[in-house]
């Protein structure tokens, strides 16, 4: 009963970390389902604090509203009209004007169309009786004579024509065309509007699957060209800037560890505006106000204020539901898709756009992981209605933290997927820990109610924590021990003889391990795991580790003699063996472990890990020990060398590591020259002084030490990979392996 129990608990920390692992693996697949529910919680933040608007902020919108429409008819109008709309803002001293509007045909009412549907001899007649410009040029000439701005409209089929491009566009670091949404065409002005037009930007929204727009991208890939925004051009013309600088990852202040992530920053003038990968703004939104609006009547009646044009950037578009330009954001359902121009626009000019960053969803989920893997510790330990309490309070937490990280830094912080995953471990726990205490009421009743009075083992059914065994914890230090190209010498063997082959190598290696008092954990193939000061406490248990390891290695040269014996005057060709140990430091957890029906005497933790990760490094350096860094601690300095520095795979603390002096078979007088020059060749590396360490390697090969050839080679590689990457100013030498 008392193994079952030990199982049982056992489950639960895998069964915990396999919830978490799914949960991980669905945001980062993040399904619309996902994206949803974010999306909801950050449309609640701007609705809780929508921005105020801000008059003095040099943005206006000039509307073709429904009075305009009324007083000189109908859309779209003559564009003489427009001509004096666009004349009437340049007398103002308007510092862009940027249509909202594409004007792809000839104008109707234009004399050269009205021509057109006129019979030849009326037509003939007509011409020689008129002769002055079209509407049209008359539109280009205004045009031209102000910072105006047309839009285009990007599709997702080729065309025959492409728009101008009037600025130039350069990047620092990664290309960011593969990040930015991708057009193969545009719906472009007639070509006598955009020679003479100052700028050109594409007019698209791009909304989210809900049909809300959220962001406001200001870059987009045009065929294989970058092509700026609406908005993006008028903050530029307004400038009388000419190029647009876009900053990617890995350029100067930018790193990304390496990894292409797309844009970070846009610089448009003497502006900057952080974007996401893609390019785009997200906007922070602020409900519709008529200030931010000029009727088009009042200003062509010239009845508008001076002091809402001059110097501002004014939009020209319609707010007329008819004309079919309304979009809906996270506060209005209806928005006219040129107020939203102006609202990035806005966010620009005044810094107080939104911004999700990098880290962000690396911290959610690291964030839900921590806090369930408290949950998970505490909800069994403590009392329902107290579990309850604290998962309250804690969804309580995340909510109102996503919303001061909104309010006051602007940032986007996702609040509703780490919630529910804590919502559905809580509701887990809850049922497990239910079972469970029901699982071992019936066990304890079962195995003790025949050698217990009743109330005894009533008594152990109140309090089953007086039951738990296991196993303790203790410092050991262990050994991995693996045979190098194993599948390669097992392919001349058949089964039997491949079975007496590893009878005749593990044996003379395991009498070895146990002459020093190790404790052989398992066999795992062609492998062994041992372990030094368990059960019984061992004070020298790390140099008998290191002694068994150089005994093993001798005992090998040995056997690989033996072999070659019996392999001469035979087919079969000699191929030596090899092995490599790993040997680590640390505290682990040793005892019984297993099932009820069978378990071993073994030992679990990070260190038994660490030390199998030592042991595949032995590969990399071509050294065929390694030990770490708790392990050299207990040596004398006289018999170890520093190797490296590093991280290894799945585990975030960098350790040392460390070769055997007695394995490299050196000249003693040799090493003590070549340990100078080896320690000189760490400290210039750890330094990035790449020039001296790639001098020092040099200098440590004079040694001639064969064991350390495939090392010295690992560091030169190594040293050519590391002077193109870009490093954190605390960075402390340690290498990742990416590796196991």
């Amino acid at each position: 009963m008392l193994r079952q129990k030990t199982r049982t608990s056992r489950l639960y920390v895998p069964i915990v970390c396999l919830f978490l692992g799914l949960a991980v693996a669905v945001r980062a697949a993040d399904p619309f389902f996902v994206q949803a529910l974010r999306l909801i919680a950050f449309d609640s933040y701007q609705q809780l604090s929508p921005r105020a608007y801000d008059a003095d902020l040099p943005v206006r919108v000039v509307d073709i509203d429904p009075d305009s429409i009324a007083r000189f008819g109908q859309w779209p109008w003559p564009r003489t009209m427009l001509r004096d709309l666009v004349l009437k803002l340049e007398e103002r001293h308007a510092a862009a004007i940027a249509f909202d509007i594409l004007f792809a045909e000839a104008d109707r009412t234009s004399f050269e169309e009205v021509r057109k549907q006129l019979p030849p001899e009326a037509a003939n007649r007509l011409e020689e009786s008129v002769n002055w410009p079209t509407n049209d040029e008359q539109f280009a000439d205004a045009l031209r004579q102000a910072p105006c701005i047309l839009s285009t409209i990007l599709v997702d089929r080729p065309t025959a024509r492409s728009p101008i491009r009037k600025a130039g566009i350069v990047f620092a670091g990664d290309d960011p065309k593969a990040f930015l949404r991708g057009f193969e065409g545009a719906d472009i002005n007639l070509p006598m509007f955009e020679n003479a037009a100052a700028g050109i930007g594409s007019m698209n929204l791009v909304p989210n699957h809900d049909g809300v727009v959220r962001q406001v991208p200001l870059f987009f890939r045009l065929g294989d060209q970058l092509f700026p925004s609406l908005a993006a051009e008028a903050l530029r013309v307004a400038q009388g800037a000419s190029t647009y600088v876009l900053k990617s990852s890995n350029a100067s202040g930018e790193t990304a560890f390496g990894q292409k992530a797309g844009l970070n920053h846009v610089r448009i003038g003497s502006i900057d505006v952080a974007t996401d990968e893609a390019g785009a703004l997200a906007v922070k939104f602020r409900y519709s106000n008529p200030l931010a609006f000029l009727p088009a009547w009042k200003v062509l009646s010239g009845e508008a204020d001076e002091r809402d044009i001059a110097g501002r950037i004014i939009l020209i578009g319609s707010s007329a539901p008819g004309l079919l330009d309304l979009r809906s954001s996270p506060l209005e359902t209806a928005i006219a898709g040129v107020e939203i121009q102006a609202q990035t626009l806005e966010n620009m000019l005044s810094g107080e756009q939104l911004r999700r960053p990098d880290f962000a969803l690396a911290f959610e989920m690291c964030l839900m992981s921590a806090l369930a893997l408290i949950m998970a510790i505490t909800t069994p330990r403590i009392a329902p209605p107290a579990s309850a309490a604290a998962a309250t309070a804690l969804l309580a937490t995340l909510y109102f933290s996503g919303w001061l990280a909104f309010r006051h830094l602007g940032l986007l912080f996702d609040p509703v997927y780490p919630s529910l995953i804590l919502l559905l471990l809580t509701a887990a726990i809850t049922f497990y820990v239910y079972r469970q205490v029901e699982t071992q009421r019936s066990e304890i009743r079962s195995a003790f109610s025949r050698y217990l009075a009743p109330e005894v083992v009533e008594e152990i059914i109140a309090r089953p924590e007086k039951l738990t065994l296991g196993g303790e914890v203790r410092e050991l230090t262990l050994m991995f021990c693996d045979v190098r190209d194993f599948t390669a010498i097992s392919e001349g063997f058949t089964a039997s003889e491949l079975t007496s082959f590893l009878n005749n190598l593990m044996t003379p290696l395991s009498e070895i391990i146990l002459s020093e008092r190790g404790t052989i954990d398992k066999y795992m193939g062609d492998a062994i795991m041992a372990f030094w000061n368990a059960p019984l406490d061992i004070g020298d248990h790390a140099a008998r580790a290191c002694r068994a390891a150089i005994a093993m290695l001798g005992e090998l040269d040995e056997l690989n003699r033996q072999w070659e014996e019996a392999a001469r005057g035979t087919a079969r060709a000699f191929v030596p063996v090899k092995i490599g140990i790993g040997i680590n430091t640390g505290s682990c957890c040793v005892g019984n472990l297993g099932s009820k029906q069978r378990f071993d005497y073994s030992a679990i933790g990070d260190e038994v890990n660490v030390t199998a990760r030592i042991e595949s490094l032995t590969k990399l350096y071509g050294v065929a020990v390694v030990v770490g860094e708790h392990t050299a601690e207990r040596l004398p300095e006289a018999e170890v060398l520093e190797l490296d520095f590093i991280k290894v795979k799945g585990r975030s603390k960098p350790t040392r590591l460390f070769g055997l002096v007695k394995i490299f078979g050196a000249d003693p007088m040799e090493f003590s020259k070549l340990r100078v020059a080896h320690a000189s060749f760490l400290s210039a590396y750890r330094k990035r002084n790449w020039d001296e360490a790639q001098m020092l390697i040099g200098r440590c090969r004079k040694a001639n030490i064969r064991q350390l050839i495939t090392y010295y080679d690992v560091f030169e590689t190594r040293i050519g990979v590391l002077r193109k990457a870009a490093f954190d100013s605390d960075w402390d030498g340690a290498f990742t392996i990416t590796t196991k």
